[in-house]
């Protein structure tokens, strides 16, 4: 499953962010390296929701922040609106950085526990010096608004004070004051309960549809990915398997993991008939050590000698579908075969 390629890629004058051949290592102790992203590349074009989907330890976390170079990358290239990032560092970095927004996995945590909610939002523009106090608070006041929060209420309130949805809200309002072309939303809404999960994904299109954003939305819940996004990447550790559209992934996922993925979305029918197991193992290999040509092959039903010495390239096998597998499902009615593209 897990490969390397660009196949997808596109080229295209609107293409914002563009991570090609990533490669983030860290060292473990003596002669040991964690392989957390392995020779990784995708695309963003602007105004795009792009969803990178995979179990938690897949790296794509690591992927996020090495694009906003919180982890610098060992290799490979991360291009933003033609600057590459991963070659730039101090005052050059630090600007460039400024059009590009996180909004963290945990709501509460990524908040100052003693700062203020209004001085937290005000923040990105005392930094860089934007405005003068009455007019910062003007703006952060009405942000706060923009996103569901009453400022009078929860202005002089601390992280602490406010439920994890309201800190979520907080952090989006946060991310916006600097007007970024790009937010990397590194499962936002995973920590939450699930009516407020709603709630946040809601936000999050209104302000996309509101200020014109691009965004690149991380998590594990293929459903949530589904919601929200326009192309979806699948990842496993540290590789890329399938990208496609939403649509066409749900709908047609080409590689097994994929599939794996979607019977395990829980369906609200207690008349529904269950799914039949996917067949793969439970235990996921150590990035520590990862298992040689396919790194799926040690869960996958379908795995030959073929996957044991021979990493599979990402390849469309439709229109707009790519996937990194010698052994891919069915897509339609055409089976596609290893090495055999598929018929439209």
């Amino acid at each position: 499953m897990a490969g390397s390629g660009t196949a997808h890629l596109r080229d295209h004058d609107d293409v914002l962010l563009t991570v090609e051949h990533l490669v983030v290592e860290f060292p473990a102790g003596r002669s040991r390296t964690v392989h957390a992203v392995s020779d990784v590349s995708f695309d963003v074009r602007a105004g795009e929701t792009l969803g990178l989907v995979g179990e938690s330890g897949c790296g794509k976390s690591t992927t996020g922040r090495a694009i906003v170079q919180l982890d610098r990358a060992t290799s490979g290239s991360v291009c933003f609106q033609g600057t590459d990032l991963t070659t730039i560092t101090g005052e050059e970095l630090r600007k460039t950085r400024s059009h590009l927004q996180m909004i963290f996995q945990d709501p509460i945590s990524s908040l100052n526990p003693h700062r203020r909610i209004l001085d937290i939002v005000i923040e990105p523009l005392s930094i860089w010096d934007i405005g003068d106090r009455a007019s910062r608070r003007a703006q952060a006041s009405a942000m706060l608004a923009t996103v569901g929060l009453d400022p009078d209420v929860v202005g002089s309130r601390r992280a602490a004070q406010l439920s994890g949805g309201q800190c979520q809200r907080v952090s989006i309002a946060r991310s916006l004051m600097l007007d970024p072309k790009l937010i990397i939303c590194d499962e936002p809404v995973s920590a939450l309960d699930v009516s407020v999960q709603a709630q946040v994904l809601n936000l999050l299109e209104a302000m996309k549809e509101r200020y014109g954003l691009t965004l690149l939305f991380i998590a594990h819940d293929l459903a949530v990915v589904k919601a929200i996004s326009d192309r979806i990447v699948v990842m496993y550790l540290g590789k890329l398997c399938e990208v496609a559209t939403s649509a066409e992934l749900y709908a047609n996922p080409a590689h097994h993991y994929t599939r794996t993925l979607i019977d395990a979305i829980p369906v609200a029918d207690p008349d529904a008939q269950l799914r039949q197991g996917s067949g793969i193992s439970d235990e996921l290999p150590s990035p520590l050590d990862p298992p040689s040509g396919c790194r799926f092959r040690t869960r996958c039903p379908r795995a030959e000698e073929r996957c044991t010495n021979e990493e599979p390239q990402l390849r469309e096998v439709h229109p707009g579908h790519y996937v990194a597998c010698h052994f891919p499902l069915p897509i339609g009615d055409a089976v596609v075969a290893s090495g055999v593209p598929a018929t439209a």
